[in-house]
């Protein structure tokens, strides 16, 4: 599986976390230690908000760890709030388009963990995004998927917890009414500049793993703990929904259920 991380706080480098620590992002791209996959080499990606709404993004195919403009631009941007993500493909091409983060307006988002079954449901899960949002879609991943359903729900006013949650809904039903009997597991990060929310969520036992260390002057999210600062970090239990805003940490039971028998 994947490995991510999200900051937000107090402006750092993309470098002090991405980079410097002794397992940051780009040493969990060779040496994952909380993951059946220990190399996570298929690609990788930053998306980071500045001075515009938008964010910036960077996305590439090859691993992380052989990426010299990767640590050229980590070591010079600064940033309050961003994402990065090492890719370990599963069953999906490696592409710049299947690369996390994936943004659309303000909004960044990334995921860990896979749709079973996805190839059976991937028509019926697409048929799902609204068309306003479907040219949005340029890859092939289940994330991407997931991603364009919360932001259409998200734009009819529910929440980002309650979005997500109503599209791994559709995707769970879908995987019920298709008879898909492997798992729905997801770890996640949806941002839009000011407010994080990230999740922890399984059909199974077995959700992906997912840390949070509150700092004071800021907080990070992420897969594994990135330094050796071990009392801070601490596993986030499974179905549960962080929201970061304002420097304010919170907490919350998340639940997933199928929205309803699909045909």
């Amino acid at each position: 599986m994947c490995r991510f991380l999200v900051y937000s706080g107090v402006p750092v480098f993309l470098e002090d976390l991405v980079a410097a620590p002794c397992h940051s992002l780009i040493h969990q791209s060779l040496h994952a230690e909380e993951t059946k996959t220990g190399t996570n080499g298929d690609g990788f990606g930053l998306g980071w908000y500045g001075e515009r709404a938008e964010p910036g993004l960077y996305r590439e195919v090859r691993p992380a760890w052989s990426d010299e403009n990767l640590l050229s631009i980590a070591r010079q941007v600064r940033s309050s709030l961003f994402f990065a993500h090492v890719r370990a493909a599963t069953g999906t091409a490696t592409t710049r388009a299947n690369c996390h983060p994936f943004s659309h307006g303000r909004h960044l988002f990334m995921h860990n963990g896979q749709i079973g079954g996805y190839g059976l449901i991937r028509r019926k899960l697409e048929s799902l995004i609204p068309d306003a949002l479907y040219g949005a879609r340029v890859g092939t991943t289940d994330s991407e998927a997931l991603f364009l359903l919360a932001l259409a729900r998200i734009a009819d006013g529910f929440s980002p917890g309650d979005a997500l949650a109503w599209a791994l809904g559709e995707a769970l039903s879908l995987m019920q009414a298709a008879g898909i009997r492997e798992p729905l597991r997801c770890a996640a990060a949806i941002a839009d500049g000011e407010t994080v929310h990230a999740l922890r969520w399984s059909s199974d036992p077995k959700p992906p793993s997912l840390y949070l260390c509150d700092r004071g002057d800021s907080v990070v999210v992420a897969s594994e703990p990135v330094d050796a600062a071990r009392d801070c970090w601490q596993a986030l239990p499974c179905n549960t929904l962080v929201t970061i805003s304002a420097g304010a940490v919170s907490t919350t039971r998340f639940e997933v259920a199928a929205q309803r028998v699909a045909a």
